[in-house]
């Protein structure tokens, strides 16, 4: 094997970075929203479960998502970019459909979940975060094609 062989198959075992410049800060984010909703649904569920357990079982799946979201971002490589984009687009739907599911039926949610009202309880964040992340993805697979 030469050099130039040994160069090629280094730079392919790597995977690409997704966490530079605005990537950082979307991990950062769905770090603290991990933090936030599976904590809260841990909480929720252990002391008062039978008071909303649709609600607080979202909160946990939310968390989940988050987890797996900041998981991959961090992994990098175009696997990790496929999965965090179908985790995104299954956040965002999950968020639409519970916010809009708040609003159309609130006696559903006897207490909110992280995604209630679109995220209005964190500051819509929930709404907010898939959105600025399929786009980053988008970005970056842009800029990878052009390199």
């Amino acid at each position: 094997m030469t050099s130039g062989e040994a160069d090629v198959t280094a730079t392919e075992e790597k995977p690409a970075r997704l966490i530079s410049g605005p990537g950082m800060l979307l991990v950062w984010l769905y770090g603290v929203m991990v933090v936030g909703a599976v904590s809260r649904s841990a909480y929720q569920i252990a002391t008062e479960f039978d008071r909303a357990p649709l609600a607080y079982s979202l909160s946990a799946v939310a968390g989940l998502v988050y987890g797996f979201i900041t998981y991959s971002l961090v992994r990098g490589g175009e696997t990790a970019r496929k999965a965090a984009r179908v985790c995104c687009a299954a956040e965002l739907a999950g968020v639409l459909i519970v916010g809009t599911w708040t609003l159309v039926e609130p006696s559903a949610f006897p207490d909110a979940t992280v995604w209630s009202d679109f995220g209005m309880g964190y500051v819509f964040i929930p709404v907010l975060l898939p959105i600025s992340a399929l786009y980053w993805l988008r970005r970056t697979t842009r800029q990878g094609d052009a390199a």
